[in-house]
């Protein structure tokens, strides 16, 4: 690679290219500079000839816990207009590894949470190991989904006691068999798997790989799938916008006393 990273580690196997999530201290959570150095990554390496699959894992013992609270709560957000840049920016990232022209792989271990669970679905084949946790918590926080990709993986059924519960505790075995991952393996052989698999699709001619991908993607674009996470990002927006007394007060504990305080503010409240 041409440039060194903040938030990512690069690596080159053959023609498989490994992008890791490089932020243990916060569980790999994804933070605007993560978000730019993607992109700026996944330039580089589809243009490059030389490089024909993608694995893209978390280091230390997550995957990644997904977008990082702390680093939003800088942001700007005073209504709709900001919160529709912030969000947008957010899907584009997610979305960027379903749309990539090469094959995208997840190599997912530990807690695999909100858009990172929404990042892992996004990749071509997901593959885990049994310490995966898979989950869609953002309910639980007061906010919506970013890529509502869920019901279109699994089916309605489960997807809504998935997201209207906030449950970010979806074994392995669990998400291989509602259709969120393609397969479990061994603890620690995620990874392996990953690059085993890539390295299969790497030996397929590339222009069929890429177009095969792009005709099953377009599938998905005719039954309604562009849409319909169109109409998920703009019920996050509403709700992100959306000022209540309950959504201030947790804010309040959030800044105030930390996340897991507001959590249990929220989950006691009918107790």
């Amino acid at each position: 690679m041409s440039a060194s990273y903040e938030t990512l580690a690069i690596e080159r196997q053959g023609p498989v290219a490994v992008i890791t999530l490089n932020r243990p201290e916060r569980l790999n959570a994804i933070n605007v500079k993560m978000i730019e150095e993607t992109h700026a990554v996944l330039d580089e390496l589809e243009a490059s000839q030389d490089v024909r699959a993608i694995v893209v894992h978390g280091t230390g013992r997550a995957f990644s816990a997904g977008f990082d609270l702390k680093d939003g709560a800088s942001e700007k957000r005073d209504g709709v207009n900001d919160w529709r840049i912030i969000l947008e920016r957010d899907l584009n990232y997610i979305m960027r590894f379903w749309h990539s022209p090469l094959p995208t792989i997840a190599a997912v271990h530990g807690p695999c949470l909100a858009g990172a669970c929404e990042l892992a679905m996004a990749c071509d084949v997901t593959i885990a190991d049994p310490t995966a946790r898979f989950g869609e918590p953002e309910l639980r926080f007061g906010s919506g989904i970013v890529a509502l990709l869920l019901p279109w993986l699994s089916n309605p059924k489960r997807a809504k006691e998935i997201l209207l519960t906030g449950n970010d505790k979806v074994s392995a075995e669990e998400a291989k068999e509602i259709g969120m991952i393609n397969r479990v393996v061994a603890e620690g052989e995620h990874l392996n798997a990953a690059l085993e698999m890539a390295r299969t699709m790497a030996v397929m001619d590339r222009d069929a790989l890429r177009l095969t991908k792009q005709a099953i993607n377009r599938s998905f674009e005719i039954m309604g799938l562009n849409e319909a996470l169109q109409v998920g990002l703009d019920t996050d927006i509403q709700i992100e916008s959306i000022v209540t007394p309950e959504r201030a007060e947790f804010g309040r504990i959030l800044k105030s006393e930390g996340l897991q305080a507001a959590l249990e503010w929220r989950e006691s409240r009918f107790d």
